[in-house]
């Protein structure tokens, strides 16, 4: 049993692509702000850009750029661009039939996992980059006010 950090990472991604307005970034870039391989954010950006989300801007200074407005990428596009798999995965083999858990407990999930599943992805469209883009700065002017010196 393994999550996957794409999401995290392909928000990641977005955001600092977002947050450049149209100057394009390297993925040895990209990757030195999420701290992974070049080689993993090229994949990604792969996906993000098969997805429309991202383009690539080729020659000297060129890089990874945003194919559309932020406001208009929820992140539900994010999601269905980098995830394939469902929230929760079901058992990777057939339960006992013998058992009375064993017969039912498969039929029983499928619903509450279901459910899980639409709201999960019902919050990320209701999310778009602009959020994320905003919080972070949101975020890092507290930052800067809690290590500014205070006036007496």
């Amino acid at each position: 049993m393994n999550t996957s950090s794409r999401f995290a990472f392909a928000v990641h991604v977005l955001a600092l692509l977002a947050q450049q307005e149209g100057v394009p970034l390297s993925s040895e870039m990209i990757a030195g702000s999420v701290n992974t391989n070049p080689a993993l954010i090229r994949r990604l950006l792969t996906m993000l850009a098969n997805a429309g989300l991202t383009t690539s801007q080729l020659g000297a200074g060129g890089g990874a750029l945003l194919a559309r407005e932020p406001r208009s990428v929820t992140l539900l596009d994010v999601y269905r661009a980098v995830d394939d798999a469902q929230l929760f995965a079901m058992h990777r083999e057939e339960p006992n039939p013998a058992c009375m858990v064993g017969r039912h407990i498969q039929h029983t999930l499928r619903g509450v996992i279901d459910d899980a599943q639409r709201a999960m992805e019902a919050s990320l469209a209701g999310r778009t980059l602009v959020d994320v883009v905003e919080d972070v700065e949101r975020s890092e002017r507290k930052l800067e006010r809690a290590r500014s010196p205070r006036r007496a």
